[in-house]
């Protein structure tokens, strides 16, 4: 196995273009650990993190643009970034412990294909677009259509992700992730929730997006939770109708990490809790509360 660290794009897709078995990683968290387990060996392992673009973080008027190898730590660390995307930003600080926080990134947790990946569903809910390169140029495809199933992605074999494209949280805006685990702190997700609201001026909710994660092969939406949040207020009835939803979208496994039911059941109280938080911190961006 040989190991290479290109320093540009152009580099990195000439190598995967003449090396059919080359495998990219950015922080090889989850490369290391899967060699060890006895996975076969890729002819070239392309370290992307010599490459600038992809471990840069930049923001304009309109939107954030942070590189798909870059550190998690770097994310939950940038005081602007974490006040816009609180929910992104813990999401982003879920992966794995403080010393793997300096390795891993949005792009492994994303490429990886985990259907239970803390990441993806806030990635999700604040319509996150991935800027792919490949021989051809360059592609851009939103995050939601990245991953096609377990460990299986969209992406050709010649393809990386270069960097993420966030667009600025609206006013009156606010996001949230949560997560259940067996354990206190570094465990796979047995079910995580992400969700963001967007308030009018009267305080009803104007936009919703709620996405679920480790329920399905893939990250799923919940429409219907989205359609009974528009135009209400969080009561009761909107929340009762939320978890409903998200129990009902679930298409998950039995495992020793918990039950079809359980998994279920847990979907639809954090799909719930996670709407009130988002619309909390949306009232706190409007200075409203």
């Amino acid at each position: 196995m040989k190991y290479v660290a290109p320093s540009s794009v152009e580099e990195a897709t000439s190598l995967l273009s003449t090396s059919p078995s080359a495998q990219v990683f950015a922080g090889a968290t989850d490369v290391v650990p899967q060699l060890r387990a006895g996975r076969s060996a890729p002819e070239v392992l392309v370290d992307l993190k010599k490459i600038q673009e992809l471990v840069s973080m930049v923001k304009d008027d309109t939107k954030w643009t942070v590189g798909a190898a870059t550190p998690t730590a770097n994310l939950t660390e940038d005081q602007a970034f974490s006040e816009e995307f609180q929910g992104l930003s813990e999401a982003a600080g879920l992966i794995g412990s403080d010393q793997i926080q300096n390795r891993s990134s949005l792009g492994g947790n994303l490429c990886n294909g985990s259907p239970a990946a803390d990441s993806v569903p806030a990635m999700v809910v604040n319509g996150v677009r991935a800027v792919i390169a490949g021989p051809n140029g360059t592609r851009v495809l939103d995050v939601a259509e990245v991953v096609t199933g377990p460990g299986q992605l969209s992406l050709e074999d010649d393809e990386f992700i270069v960097e993420f494209e966030i667009d600025r949280m609206p006013e009156r805006s606010g996001d949230a992730y949560l997560r259940m685990i067996p354990r206190t702190e570094m465990d796979i997700a047995v079910v995580g929730a992400g969700a963001r609201v967007t308030l009018a001026e009267d305080g009803s909710i104007e936009e919703a997006i709620v996405a679920l994660g480790a329920v399905a092969p893939t990250v799923v939406r919940v429409p219907e939770a989205e359609a009974a949040l528009v135009g209400n207020t969080p009561n009761e009835q909107t929340l009762s109708a939320v978890a409903g939803a998200a129990s009902e979208v679930c298409n998950p496994i039995d495992d020793k990490r918990g039950t079809i039911a359980y998994r279920k059941q847990v979907a639809g109280v954090l799909a719930k809790r996670a709407v009130l938080i988002a619309v909390e911190r949306a009232q706190q961006r409007n200075g409203t509360k």
